[in-house]
């Protein structure tokens, strides 16, 4: 009977040491779970200025992962929003944000005709409101994507509500708003990293002439 008590003490305590070496491997190995959820990367942000706007050129890096897909191919939108804010640097106090932009890209899968619609406008896209967004049409998913993390010559502000011999910072963001996810999908992505597509970035506002 010991020896039959002894035998199975030192099976779990096998079974316990091969569940905290899984763990342990699993930790000791960041970049594995990483590639799972590959953080987004903005790689490019210029400015410039034509006569009566300033413009934007900004391209993002990332990769969705494999739950993301599935869900845009089950037909699910995801929406992606872009976002700028011009700050007037301030010594003596605060920043002062003095305009604001929003992109936001609605990019859906449609099985019928088997390609990728991406519809872009300036605020909340619903159903209803399709037709106020410029649409383009995908045979691919890489396609469609290479058009969301390209942002070509967006127009952030007026050069007339900008002071430009004052020195401001552009502060833009990107991300994939959870928010704008049906509710089921919403409580299902918290605290998901397979679902976090987001970055930022702050820079001096330099800008270019347009030739």
């Amino acid at each position: 009977m010991t020896a039959f008590i002894t035998h199975c003490w030192k099976s779990a305590r096998l079974d316990l040491f091969g569940i905290i070496a899984c763990v342990c491997l699993a930790w000791g190995h960041p970049g594995q779970v990483r590639a799972e959820s590959a953080a987004a990367e903005i790689s490019l942000v210029k400015f410039e200025r034509t006569a009566d706007a300033i413009l934007l050129t900004a391209s993002v890096k990332f990769e969705l992962s494999a739950v993301v897909e599935e869900a845009l191919l089950k037909g699910v939108p995801m929406i992606f929003v872009a976002e700028a804010d011009v700050v007037r640097q301030r010594w003596y106090w605060t920043n002062k944000k003095v305009v604001s932009a929003e992109r936001h890209m609605r990019l859906a899968y449609q099985p019928l005709t088997r390609r990728w619609r991406l519809n872009v406008a300036s605020g909340l896209i619903t159903n209803a409101g399709l037709g106020m967004a410029l649409n383009q049409n995908f045979e691919q998913l890489s396609d469609a994507l290479a058009a969301v993390q390209r942002l070509s010559r967006w127009k952030i502000a007026d050069v007339s509500e900008l002071d430009l011999e004052q020195n401001h910072l552009v502060e833009f963001r990107f991300r994939l708003d959870l928010s704008q996810l049906p509710r089921p999908f919403q409580i299902g992505t918290l605290g998901q990293a397979d679902w976090n597509v987001s970055a930022s970035s702050s820079q001096p506002l330099v800008l270019e002439s347009v030739k």
